[in-house]
C-alpha cells in the first residue's frame, strides 16, 4: 500500500466519526461554563473585560434608581441631562434634581434604556424596541445607561427567551463600539455611545 493510499484510508475511516461529532454538537451545543448561582458576578466579570468596557453598578430596589443615574452622571457627564423613555414604571419613580431631556442631539448628555434580557457568558444586553422604548435615543447619546432586572440575567446566548410579541427590533449590545482609523489608533464610541453604564436592579 502506498503512503497516499494509507493517508486516504485513514482519513475515509474518521469520516464517520466526525460526522458523528458534528451531529453531537448541533444537538448539544459546547458552551463556556458559567456558574447559575453567580451569574451576577460574571456578568460584572464580562463588562468590564477590555472587549465590552462598559461599567457595573448594583442598585438594590427600583427607588434608588434616580440616586444612582444621578451620581454617575455627576461624575462622568460634564454637562448632565438625561433622556427618560416614555416607560411608565421609569416615569413613576422620582426624578427631581435631574435634568431630564425631551430629545437625544448625536453625541449629547445620556439616555436610559431598560433591558430585556442581558447574557453573563458575554456581558450582552437584549433590548426590545416599542413606542415606550424608542430605539434611537440609545445610539445617539454619549453616555447610555441601562437598567437589568436581576432576574432577566441569563448564562447563556441560546437562554435568551424569545419575545412574547413580535417586537418592531430586537438588538444585542455588547460594549460601545469602535474602530480603528487610518493610523491604526483604536476610536471608541465609533457607531454609537461611548460609555456604557450598567445598573443592575435587585
Amino acid at each position: 500500500m502506498s503512503a497516499r493510499e494509507a493517508i486516504l484510508r485513514r482519513l475515509g475511516g474518521n469520516a464517520g466519526d466526525v460526522a458523528d461529532e458534528a451531529r453531537a454538537l448541533l444537538r448539544a451545543p459546547e458552551r463556556p461554563p458559567v456558574d447559575p448561582a453567580a451569574l451576577a458576578e460574571t456578568f460584572a466579570e464580562r463588562l468590564a473585560a477590555p472587549s465590552v468596557a462598559a461599567s457595573l453598578e448594583r442598585v438594590p430596589v427600583a427607588q434608588q434608581l434616580p440616586a444612582a443615574v444621578a451620581r454617575h452622571l455627576a461624575q462622568h457627564v460634564p454637562m448632565p441631562g438625561l433622556y427618560l423613555p416614555p416607560d411608565a414604571w421609569l416615569q413613576a419613580l422620582d426624578w427631581r434634581g435631574i435634568a431630564l431631556d425631551a430629545a437625544v442631539t448625536v453625541d449629547g448628555g445620556a439616555a436610559l434604556a431598560v433591558a430585556t434580557a442581558a447574557v453573563a457568558e458575554t456581558g450582552s444586553l437584549v433590548l426590545d424596541t416599542s413606542p415606550t422604548a424608542p430605539m434611537l435615543p440609545n445610539f445617539l447619546a454619549l453616555h447610555h445607561l441601562v437598567v437589568v432586572r436581576h432576574e432577566t440575567l441569563v448564562a447563556h446566548l441560546e437562554d435568551i427567551p424569545a419575545p412574547l410579541e413580535q417586537p418592531r427590533a430586537r438588538y444585542w449590545i455588547t460594549g460601545v463600539s469602535g474602530t480603528t482609523d487610518i493610523e491604526g489608533q483604536y476610536v471608541r464610541g465609533a457607531h454609537g455611545p461611548r460609555f456604557l453604564h450598567v445598573l443592575l436592579l435587585g
